[in-house]
């Protein structure tokens, strides 16, 4: 006699890696998350959807969506959710299983995410002129040549620096965020 072991659902797969994730089935679908949500218009998904899409087990077409590299981190939808479900922890989840699972090909989250990290790593902020031109010469070096004007018209009007600036305390920073990545195994 064979036992056929059933492998562990989406759902609970999302829930066991998220803090909090427990509350991912207390969604009422209500829309607060993406009504709160100023990428919203960029997403294949709202929050909404997303969580939908993982209660009903449908990983394929919510890993492969742009839905969590579209998410700002803004925390708005967890603020606002009745149910205090955390969706903002639950987008880095989707997020970390989609990198884990080889579905981020035709996505610039990844790259635009490393660029960003990079300079928070180094000055604890971002830094505008350098994430777009880090960004785009490593991997879209012919649009960063149609976003000249634009950047020269932010830097015109005082909303673009050249130079980077530090936080205080940077060391500080950096001691946190290496524990943060060797608790978590990242490099």
């Amino acid at each position: 006699m064979s036992v056929t072991v059933k492998s562990k659902r989406f759902v609970d797969e999302v829930i066991e890696e998220t803090p909090g994730g427990h509350r991912l089935r207390d969604c009422i679908q209500c829309g607060t998350c993406g009504g709160s949500c100023p990428s919203g218009a960029e997403m294949d998904y709202t929050p909404r959807k997303m969580i939908a899409l993982v209660n009903a087990g449908r990983r394929e077409e919510a890993l492969s969506a742009n839905t969590m590299w579209s998410c700002v981190s803004c925390y708005s939808c967890t603020s606002r959710c009745p149910h205090n479900i955390p969706v903002t922890d639950i987008m880095y989840t989707l997020k970390r299983m989609a990198i884990r699972e080889g579905r981020v090909k035709d996505n610039d989250g990844p790259a635009l995410a490393r660029a960003f990290t990079h300079y928070v790593d180094k000055y604890g902020r971002s830094f505008e002129m350098g994430l777009a031109t880090r960004y785009h010469l490593l991997n879209r070096p012919f649009a960063a040549m149609k976003m000249g004007g634009m950047g020269m018209a932010m830097f015109l009007r005082g909303r673009m620096a050249f130079t980077p600036s530090k936080i205080r305390n940077i060391g500080q920073l950096q001691a946190i965020i290496n524990k943060a990545r060797e608790l978590g195994g990242a490099s």
